[in-house]
């Protein structure tokens, strides 16, 4: 029934079916009863998530950047601060390009609020990520009302994402790409903003959306790219009444000023060299000196060496299938219309967005495809285009809907597939629910063996907490000898752990009696028996996650 109260393009084909609650109350009570229990869900269940490889690097990326702005405006106080202290000098930190909109605030108040302990540092900056995916789910909602002119319609697209499983994990530690998929995703919100009503205030609010997302990470600069692409497109193919471009002459100074300014006053890496270090920034986008393998198809696959497939087919193992094949019918069905009547499927503003959300979801990928981008750890440098994937999958359900209401083998095709797809997003809600909370393992259709045996299992690391927590509650020795197959990863999970945990926990390889973790990123294969016996198996919808062997000391 879930599918027939969000597409109420439905209703007809349901005789008597009772007027929902909806109907009787506002809408802006329920939209508002909504993000208030997304935002509570989020506070319940943020304790439980461990911390990933990359969050100690971008929190001392944040501390950097904080002191060297603190420094400038109060030297004073940022000589009291301890984390402030014995860092890396600005000027020579290796990762000073990278954008700190989101790192910078984080760090600066975990220092106003006092946060020295590493568990209280974490959970502090695990719950300003989860705000900050909030807030893109927000985003995504006006996204889809202003497509489809329903708030149940936006409703339901938000709800998709917080239906997808790795996203909805990430949505609590990853600091680079959740909170930048939130950020751009709220810059291409400003943008049909802009579209629907194009005045002085609006072309400035989503200059600073569009600095926004460029502060986070540089590929924000696609917002100016789309931008410019949107406004061409309403000077060619919006009806003569809405055109005005002597209105859009006048507003794009504006958009273009205060994008400019925004994103040099939001990123301190400018400010020395605005034009000089951009571009030293764009040209380092995707370029890494360091070479690492992947686990791909069971091959081990340098991070310089991946075929062109590789974004795509992780777009289709860990996104659900119903989201993805709705998706392939929004897109399709735009495009057929369009090969047939190029100029009338632009003409409404619905159009010109469809047109968008298609540049959004395809351009990314293209652009990764043919300069040959350095990705890796799935497709998540690309989690930015997702919205887009959604949005489009919502306009492949109506093209369902619309199927469902005329007589015939396609009504019953189209009831057939809106049950399939009802029953896939019930079973991806019972999945996430029995994997918490290692929903970042998530395959969407691989059986356990083959995703063991191909692919990388929790390349973020976020499952050694769980091995960790198992060992203290299993062995009440004062001291816990400890290794693992990738140790970073593990010392970042001992980082979030009580501080009478953390003080039994010890890296000691050559301990007789020890521990040894291991999160099978790129190792399909079975460990030696030298590691001592699988004492624990942590597993997340059937796929091994993680293994903690022990040496016996006798």
């Amino acid at each position: 029934m879930i599918i027939f109260r969000v597409l109420p393009c439905l209703r007809p084909m349901l005789p008597g079916f009772p007027r929902p609650l909806t109907s009787r109350l506002s809408p802006r009570f329920w939209i508002r009863c909504y993000f208030a229990l997304w935002l509570l869900l989020g506070l319940l269940l943020l304790p439980g998530y461990g911390v990933s490889w990359d969050e100690p690097t971008d929190r001392t990326t944040g501390l950097i950047s904080t002191r060297y702005v603190t420094s400038q405006v109060a030297p004073a106080w940022t000589a009291r601060q301890p984390a402030l202290q014995n860092l890396p000098d600005f000027a020579t930190y290796s990762d000073n390009d990278h954008g700190v909109l989101f790192e910078l605030p984080v760090c600066l108040l975990e220092q106003l609020l006092g946060l020295h302990d590493s568990r209280a540092v974490y959970l502090w900056r695990h719950g300003c990520v989860f705000l900050v995916f909030w807030m893109g789910a927000w985003a995504l909602y006006g996204l889809a009302r202003a497509r489809f002119q329903d708030w149940r319609l936006g409703l339901a697209a938000s709800t998709l994402l917080l239906l997808s499983p790795r996203f909805f994990a990430e949505g609590f530690y990853n600091t680079k790409d959740i909170v930048f998929l939130a950020f751009f995703t709220l810059g291409v919100y400003t943008l049909v903003r802009l579209l629907q009503r194009p005045t002085p205030g609006r072309a400035a609010l989503h200059g600073l959306a569009t600095a926004a997302a460029t502060d986070v990470r540089i590929m924000g600069i696609l917002l100016l790219a789309f931008t410019l692409g949107m406004v061409a497109l309403e000077l060619l193919a919006a009806p003569r009444p809405d055109k005005q471009p002597g209105r859009w002459l006048r507003l794009l100074p504006v958009y273009l000023l205060v994008t400019l300014v925004a994103i040099i006053v939001g990123w301190p890496y400018l400010w020395a060299a605005p034009l000089a270090n951009f571009q030293r920034a764009f040209a380092s986008l995707s370029k890494f000196s360091f070479d690492a393998d992947l686990l791909y198809f069971g091959q081990r696959v340098s991070i310089n060496a991946l075929p062109w497939h590789y974004i795509p087919v992780w777009v289709l193992l860990t996104t659900p299938v119903a989201y993805v094949t709705a998706a392939l019918l929004g897109a399709g069905t735009y495009l057929a219309a369009w090969l047939r009547r190029p100029l009338a499927q632009l003409q409404p503003l619905n159009g010109r967005l469809d047109a968008l959300f298609i540049g959004w979801l395809a351009l990314p990928v293209l652009m990764v495809i043919v300069l040959h981008s350095v990705v890796y750890d799935g497709w998540r440098h690309l989690y930015f285009i997702y919205p887009a994937l959604l949005l489009l999958a919502l306009r492949g359900a109506w093209a369902v809907a619309q199927a469902a209401r005329r007589p015939g083998w396609g009504r019953r095709l189209a009831q057939g597939a809106a049950t399939l797809a009802a029953v896939e997003v019930l079973l991806t809600l019972g999945r996430m629910v029995a994997a918490h909370p290692q929903q970042q393992v998530y395959f969407s259709f691989l059986p356990p063996a083959v995703v063991e045996q191909q692919f990388e299992r929790d390349y973020w690391g976020l499952s050694y907490r769980a091995g960790l927590e198992w060992v203290l509650a299993h062995d009440a020795a004062p001291r816990i000898h400890l290794d693992a197959g990738q140790r970073m990863p593990m010392m970042n999970n001992v980082a979030i752990l009580p501080a009478a945990a953390r003080q039994r926990l010890q890296l000691d390889p050559a301990a007789k009696d020890v521990y040894f973790l291991t999160a099978y990123r790129t190792h399909p294969e079975a460990y030696p028996d030298s590691l001592g016996a699988e004492v624990y198996v942590l597993r997340a919808n059937g796929v091994k996650v993680l293994s903690v062997f022990q040496k016996r000391p006798w």
